[in-house]
């Protein structure tokens, strides 16, 4: 079965995409196609410069983390996505779009937004429906994007003919959710300002500071090292424990708890810092790599494309 996934270079790779994204990928590589979604980079304000650095950096540790047996691309090096994308838009209404749930809230409190982020789902669409996956594993956050998705897709073979596997939405097992250190009601982000994020590049005494600085609550009881609804901070802490291969078992206070979650950490990404530092001292391979995927996916991508472009009458 053909699987998909995008990462968006909007920020730096975190111990949350680690566990949550990456780890399970890299048990998925057969028929994988994993990219970075670059173009998606482009909804928000940015800077080109950071952009690259970003995208080289990401790039360099997919490779690290073990993905080295899937397909990797850059979104952007595939002109399908785009030029499909265009096509879906002569798809899709603009009352579906003002529906879009992250569209709202990316947009509120600013006073302009791009056209891009408008219309950022149906380039998630044209992600998708061209690499004619059956099923799309997708947890909440996107759910109403693939349910898009499978909309544009019935639409479009209802109007002009069928040209698109119309996916399943299937809910994966829960993987690992890590949660900022410093707000634990929230996710860890990409953020670089983000004071509550481990980054998989982070040195060992930065991990330190930032777990040490971790948000835990004011319980002094025996019993205070528990996860709970009521202990969102401890909660975190002992997810990533054992999301990392650590052992909760004998540990009484919460500097134990830091102590035990910050070696665990620390040796979770020993081997990826290793095999990134290697890696980024031949940013040529890495290069390649991604030339070569991206090489892969106009093969796969084209069909489809031209059978999507006859059919609505080009």
């Amino acid at each position: 079965m053909t699987t998909l996934s995008l990462l968006t270079p909007s920020g730096r790779l975190t111990l949350g995409n680690l566990l949550g994204a990456l780890r399970p990928m890299s048990e998925r590589q057969d028929d994988a196609y994993y990219g970075l979604s670059d173009l998606h980079a482009l909804t928000t304000p940015h800077d080109p410069a950071l952009l690259r650095e970003r995208v080289a950096e990401m790039a360099t540790l997919m490779l690290a983390v073990g993905l080295d047996r899937a397909t990797l691309f850059r979104q952007s090096r595939v002109p399908a996505h785009a030029e499909l994308a265009y096509l879906l838009e002569c798809t899709a209404y603009t009352g579906e779009l003002n529906r879009m749930i992250q569209f709202k809230e990316k947009g509120r409190g600013v006073d302009s937004t791009r056209v891009s982020l408008f219309t950022y789902p149906v380039l998630m669409a044209a992600d998708i429906l061209l690499y004619r996956p059956s099923v799309v594993p997708v947890g909440a956050d996107q759910r109403q994007h693939v349910e898009l998705t499978r909309d544009l897709a019935i639409r479009f073979n209802n109007t002009y003919g069928p040209v698109f596997t119309v996916p399943e939405i299937a809910t994966p097992p829960a993987g690992a959710r890590v949660m900022d250190l410093a707000y634990p009601t929230r996710k860890m982000s990409k953020s670089a300002d983000a004071a509550g994020s481990v980054f998989l590049l982070d040195p060992p005494d930065v991990v330190r500071r930032k777990v040490a600085r971790a948000v835990t609550d004011s319980d002094t009881g025996p019993d205070a090292v528990r996860a709970g609804a009521a202990k969102p901070g401890v909660t975190n802490l002992l997810e990533i424990l054992a999301a990392c291969g650590g052992s909760a078992e004998g540990i009484t206070t919460y500097g134990a708890l830091k102590k035990a979650v910050t070696e665990t950490v620390i040796a979770e990404l020993e081997p990826i810092q290793k095999r990134y530092a290697e890696l980024a001292a031949d940013p040529a391979y890495v290069e390649s790599v991604f030339a070569a995927g991206a090489a892969r996916c106009r093969e796969v991508t084209a069909p489809v494309l031209a059978a999507a472009s006859a059919a609505i009458g080009l």
